[in-house]
């Protein structure tokens, strides 16, 4: 997803420079990168529009959201949104590094990991399906950073596990991730489950419970003695 982002410049920085900003009801934020290559790198303190930055943030793409930054109302750079820093009670955002992106080089991103369809081990088997890791880090060109990676695992039997070198990778993108890290497997279910779904009520008895009952006779013992 592309999304476009009005900002001004700033000459200043620091902390009352950054609390002057929120005042006027813009996010101070930092461009890092060079515009272009074989240029010097130079940080650019910026301003944006705190609910514009929040709307792309909240978009499907999040962080790997490629911005045309539109510096003083002149398209500048691509950025992609680098680190947000978020007021720890209303998480509303205070301060944003972006970085300059050249949309002809691949880049590492780290991209979500979702499920599709049921599988044939959970549905026929009984078995129970284990979403272990999230998100994996790809390789891509800025412009075509998928949403997400997805992974069928409707023909994924009692267990069998789906690696990142499973991955049905396309030409826009190729993994960067472990190949031997597991995504998601389906195991049997674990052995207290089973047991539990055996014992009289579904549950077993607790074994405080037991250990009440064995107690009695002995302080009853005790009471005779005395």
């Amino acid at each position: 997803m592309e999304a476009v982002l009005e900002a001004v410049k700033r000459t200043t920085i620091g902390k009352n420079e950054n609390n002057r900003t929120r005042a006027q009801g813009l996010m101070p934020g930092v461009v890092y990168g060079a515009q272009k290559a074989g240029d010097a790198v130079a940080p650019q303190p910026v301003a944006v529009d705190p609910k514009l930055f929040l709307r792309i943030l909240h978009s499907h793409s999040g962080f790997n959201t490629l911005i045309t930054l539109k510096l003083d109302g002149q398209a500048d750079a691509r950025v992609l949104v680098k680190e947000v820093q978020l007021d720890p009670i209303t998480h509303h955002p205070l301060h944003a590094d972006f970085y300059r992106v050249n949309v002809d080089k691949a880049i590492a991103v780290t991209v979500p990991v979702v499920i599709k369809g049921e599988s044939r081990g959970v549905k026929t088997d009984g078995g129970v399906l284990e979403f272990l890791h999230r998100d994996i880090k790809i390789s891509c060109l800025p412009t075509q950073i998928p949403d997400a990676v997805e992974i069928d695992v409707t023909g994924l039997g009692l267990n069998q596990a789906v690696y990142v070198r499973d991955l049905a990778a396309t030409a826009s993108w190729t993994p960067v991730s472990d190949a031997d890290l597991m995504l998601v497997h389906v195991t049997a279910p674990r052995a207290a489950e089973a047991a539990e779904a055996a014992a009289p009520g579904g549950k077993a008895e607790p074994e405080v419970a037991k250990k009440g009952k064995t107690d009695k006779p002995e302080e009853k013992k005790a009471e005779k003695k005395k």
